[in-house]
Order: C-alpha cells, then sequence, then structure tokens
C-alpha cells in the first residue's frame, strides 16, 4: 500500500476513556482509530484510511484531497 499523506491529528484518551491515543483525520470526517501508543494510533489509521477512501469510492462520493493546512503547532 502506497503512504497515504492526509494530516492526523493524535490525541491522548483518558483513564475514563481507556487510555492511549486516538489518531483522527480532519480531511476525512469520521475517520479515526487508536491505539496504546501515538505511533500505533498512526499505524492503525492509515488502516482507517484505507478503508474509508475504498467506502466512499465505493458509494461513488468524492474523495478529498489531503490538504496541506495541518502544521506541528496545531
Amino acid at each position: 500500500m502506497a503512504e497515504i499523506e492526509y494530516p492526523v491529528l493524535i490525541e491522548p484518551l483518558s483513564a475514563d476513556d481507556g487510555g492511549g491515543f486516538v489518531a483522527t483525520v480532519p480531511d476525512l470526517p469520521g475517520c479515526m482509530s487508536d491505539g496504546e501508543t501515538a505511533q500505533e494510533a498512526l499505524v492503525n489509521v492509515q488502516d482507517a484510511i484505507a478503508a474509508w477512501i475504498e467506502a466512499a469510492e465505493s458509494m461513488g462520493r468524492p474523495v478529498p484531497r489531503p490538504s496541506q493546512r495541518m502544521s506541528a503547532a496545531e
């Protein structure tokens, strides 16, 4: 699978939410995954991105292009 270049936002989850990290893809509404570590969440969200794109294409919906708006400060 080719590397996917969508910006990903990784945030820690509270202990009440089970701990670990959640990775969301702002360009793809509802696209997210989680993991015990930030790196695991990032790896897992790559599969979620591929599944999101595949589902959108199979339904004939447009797939947004990756934005360039995320930065390390955001």
